[in-house]
């Protein structure tokens, strides 16, 4: 790690309580039933499984606020849930975990969006997913809009999470980018590749492997394909930095000027790589609205990432949590 030192990232990560950031996307309830399978159904070639318990946590942009608050940040959500149980679900949760939820609009026109994943012996077996994802327009899209206009002066970072649910359509994201700019705001994206010509003039935006690939127009096959596509990115979208994840092969940083820098993954187990991309999203905004360089923000991003990816299903991490990963690799 030489481009910081051991000090310079616990100032960083130190600094995360004395941030404000502001979540815009699409709200998910996650459930999770686990269990165990011993046969194979007689009705169907499936796994029968034995349910041994069932469990709620936020997904989508609720996870990256829920991200943020284990960080130790203060967040703010704005979104959408049904006129439904789910939703009130969701949105208990949320408040449990110290979330403001001022800004979650209910829209009796759509159920809350969930995902439900079947877990039998630490594997997924299937997921079954609920949603309607139709865009948003009206009288619920106004009052989100209402509702960002009032807190953005107040925080210190945007980020908008795009899970192609609907609520991220281009009016509103051009009109809270405009906003956010006005005010000198952080904007990150963790972004839907088919809805790439949205976010021109963001700070930065962290895409995968396929989306980056989406978004360029070709495959990624190699370390030049991959800095020929993140470069492309920057260009077409005037952004300051872009950070394309990688899986188990880290994630590669981009900024105007300066080379590709790839960093390598520090996971030292995977079990679960739901929510990964909102780890990294979280950790890389709330970096960066503490004072660090892109540079910096990215690595502790992937420290994070690779923290949640050794725990089943999806999962947060905290600031001490994350400081001792970033000791025991820096010893290394």
């Amino acid at each position: 790690m030489k481009f910081s030192s051991l000090g310079r990232l616990k100032q960083v990560i130190s600094s995360f309580h004395n941030t404000k950031v502001l979540v815009v996307g699409d709200l998910i309830l996650d459930e999770f039933i686990w269990g165990n399978v011993s046969r194979i159904s007689p009705e169907a070639p499936v796994p029968v499984v034995w349910v041994e318990r069932e469990n709620f946590m936020p997904g989508g942009a609720s996870n990256v606020a829920n991200n943020i608050r284990a960080l130790g940040g203060e967040v703010y959500v704005a979104g959408v849930v049904g006129n439904d149980s789910r939703g009130e679900a969701l949105g208990g949760l949320l408040r449990k975990k110290g979330v403001h939820c001022e800004g979650i609009v209910s829209d009796e026109s759509r159920p809350t969006t969930q995902k439900t994943r079947v877990i039998a012996h630490h594997q997924q077996v299937v997921r079954i997913d609920r949603e309607v994802v139709k865009p948003l327009s009206g009288r619920v899209l106004d009052e989100i809009l209402d509702f960002i206009k009032g807190r953005l002066p107040d925080v210190d970072a945007l980020i908008i999470e795009d899970y192609g649910k609907g609520v991220i359509v281009p009016g509103l994201v051009s009109e809270i980018v405009k906003l956010a700019k006005k005010h000198r705001k952080i904007i990150s994206v963790d972004p839907k590749e088919t809805h790439f010509s949205y976010y021109r003039g963001v700070t930065t935006l962290t895409p995968n492997h396929h989306e980056a690939a989406a978004m360029a127009g070709f495959k990624i096959k190699d370390d030049t394909s991959l800095e020929k596509a993140g470069n492309l990115i920057l260009k077409k979208l005037r952004s300051d930095s872009a950070i394309i994840t990688l899986g188990e092969n880290g994630m590669a940083i981009f900024e105007h000027g300066k080379k590709m820098v790839k960093i390598p993954t520090v996971a030292q187990e995977v079990f679960d790589v739901s929510g990964a991309g909102d780890t990294v999203i979280s950790a890389l905004t709330l970096a960066l609205a503490a004072g660090a360089t892109a540079l910096e923000a990215a690595y502790i991003s992937n420290y994070a990432a690779g923290i949640v990816v050794g725990k089943v299903g999806v999962a947060v991490t905290n600031p001490e949590e994350l400081l001792q990963r970033i000791r025991k690799e820096v010893k290394k």
